[in-house]
């Protein structure tokens, strides 16, 4: 392997690295700088990637020095391709099952709801915490998140959701009363809280730049097709005599294929770097990505000198603090993402979207329609929420993340003022008209609902640093799931108390508003970085990113050149 002639005259290469060997490259030609702060490393490794890219190829040159004398270790379920890219979307395709079984969940229970309440004699109320006990159970799922990340690893933690899951499904399918099913729907949450906190985070980790905002979104197309899944399961089953065991039992065969996929895949090589694995992160590496290529070369190199600052620097602050999570309150990088990412979440939740899905064969009841039909017009707005995400899956690096923020909020708000709007018409006198303004609605609520949805999972995955991205995420699945409890266990109380016009123009329609002022001076444009590059982002203070997006509006709607 050739180098690149230095244009840095005296420079001399680095020395090799030893998988024990906490050294690092130095950044510049003069001396390390071990203990300088992680923005500036990362500013130096992104300088050598761009300039000195004979350093990069030294530093690869001694990795694959390092394999060749360590052998090549397979484990039991090691896979490979001839073409890495091939295995990109293998991890892509069994790492993002884990929306698909979120979302089939949220519409077989909508189904199921029609069915098991006269058959286990459970009352309103009762009803209405069994389907909130998911995202119950999930907010338990995102405090495991931390543990499950930091010592099992991304890839465990994925596998161990999927056990849950299985569990949870086969004691909903079986639940003979109360307390079988909410320990069902407690323990399903507990594997939807680890699942939805740790799947984006594994596949922005693995996955190259230029391709992590269209994958990420992915999560939440599987999402919306695991919606739609769950209403065609429930429809399936209309007919058959105790069907709602069946629609609640038939997760179990995605959750095991699932499970049987992710034992071979690799664990994210951010996290082998970030628990002194180099030599296995490497490996991992080159299953990955083609590393012939300068790129994905400088790439790993800056990832794991950013990674190994991290590392460095919280060893070096353990004298004074063991809590890491602290840092969100006291380094303004980390307390930037936080911030931003939880209240772009709970905006989120609280425009009413698991309400609407976990309701959604009763909302159909509401204006009219009977059982059978409730459950097939459901297809209508799951398969809305589907179609949604589409463009967001092929574009949202083209675009960017506030365009798609930016654009959505405004149209599913029409949408839920037009929903709003159904409820003023007199179902006795103009029950067609009903049915019309109520679909029409739904559907662009959830057309223009999905690119946004994948926002949600996009955004936690990507802005926090690595040595935090576990506690942060924890954090924001936390929000996610207390934010969709919250709605859905006082959805027929808020709309007894608000009127279902109020619940959905004034309350829901209201917080799109609000949320798109928010978006508009607070939400950083991310496309096309590296997680590396997304820390200097954030590294900026906040009243230079509202000045910075100020500036832009103004550019675009053509108030200022």
């Amino acid at each position: 392997m050739s180098h690149v002639e230095s244009s840095h005259e005296g420079s001399s290469p680095p020395k090799a690295i030893d998988e024990k060997d906490s050294s690092h490259v130095d950044f510049a030609s003069d001396s390390p700088k071990q203990h300088a702060e992680v923005d500036q490393i990362e500013a130096d490794a992104l300088r050598i990637a761009d300039v000195e890219k004979w350093r990069i190829n030294s530093f690869i040159d001694d990795l694959e020095t390092q394999m060749q004398n360590d052998g090549q270790k397979r484990g039991i379920f090691h896979m490979t391709f001839a073409n890495p890219k091939y295995f990109t979307w293998s991890v892509v395709a069994f790492a993002s099952m884990g929306g698909l079984l979120f979302g089939l969940d949220q519409s077989l229970i909508s189904g199921a709801s029609l069915f098991y309440p006269d058959a286990l004699g459970f009352g309103s109320d009762q009803v209405a915490l069994v389907s909130a006990s998911l995202p119950l159970g999930a907010v338990g799922g995102a405090i495991l998140l931390i543990p499950s990340n930091e010592y099992m690893g991304r890839r465990w933690a994925i596998i161990l959701s999927t056990v849950f899951y299985t569990i949870g499904a086969a004691l909903q399918a079986g639940a003979i009363n109360y307390g079988m099913m909410i320990s069902g729907r407690l323990i399903m949450g507990l594997g939807v809280g680890i699942e939805t906190g740790t799947v984006p985070v594994y596949v922005a980790e693995t996955i190259e730049r230029r391709l992590r905002g269209n994958v990420v979104s992915l999560y939440q197309f599987n999402i919306a097709l695991g919606e739609i899944l769950g209403y065609v399961v429930a429809a399936i089953f209309l007919e058959v005599e105790g069907n709602w065991r069946y629609i609640l039992g038939s997760s179990v065969v995605f959750s095991t294929i699932m499970f049987l996929g992710m034992l071979f895949l690799p664990e994210s090589p951010r996290f082998l770097v970030h628990k002194k694995k180099p030599l296995e992160a490497y490996r991992v590496w080159k299953r990955i990505r083609d590393v012939s290529s300068a790129e994905a070369r400088a790439e790993y190199f800056v990832m794991r000198q950013v990674v190994e600052q991290e590392n460095h620097s919280i060893e070096s602050r353990k004298t004074t603090s063991r809590f890491v999570w602290l840092d969100f309150f006291t380094e303004p990088r980390a307390r930037r993402a936080i911030v931003y990412a939880n209240i772009m979440i709970l905006l989120g939740q609280f425009v009413g979207i698991n309400g609407i899905m976990y309701y959604m064969g009763t909302l159909m009841k509401q204006i009219g329609l009977n059982d059978a039909n409730s459950t097939y017009m459901s297809m209508v707005g799951g398969g809305a929420l589907f179609i949604g995400t589409i463009p967001a899956v092929l574009y949202m690096e083209r675009f960017g993340r506030r365009f798609w923020a930016m654009a959505m909020i405004p149209g599913f708000f029409v949408g839920l003022a037009i929903l709003g709007g159904s409820y003023l018409v007199d179902l006795e006198k103009a029950p067609k008209t009903v049915e019309g303004m109520y679909l029409a609605g739904l559907i662009i609520y959830m057309l223009f609902y999905g690119p946004y949805a994948c926002l949600t999972w996009v955004i936690p995955s990507e802005v926090y640093p690595t040595y935090l991205r576990s506690y942060g995420m924890a954090t924001s699945d936390g929000m996610v799931f207390l934010g969709s409890f919250i709605i859905t266990y006082n959805f027929t109380r808020m709309q007894d108390a608000m009127t279902k016009t109020g619940l959905s123009l004034g309350f829901f329609g209201g917080i799109a508003v609000l949320g798109w002022f928010y978006q508009l001076f607070f939400m950083p444009e991310t496309k096309d970085m590296t997680l590396e590059e997304i820390n200097v982002v954030f590294s900026t203070p906040t009243r230079e990113l509202v000045r910075r997006n100020w500036k832009n509006t103004l550019r675009t709607v053509g108030l200022r050149s």
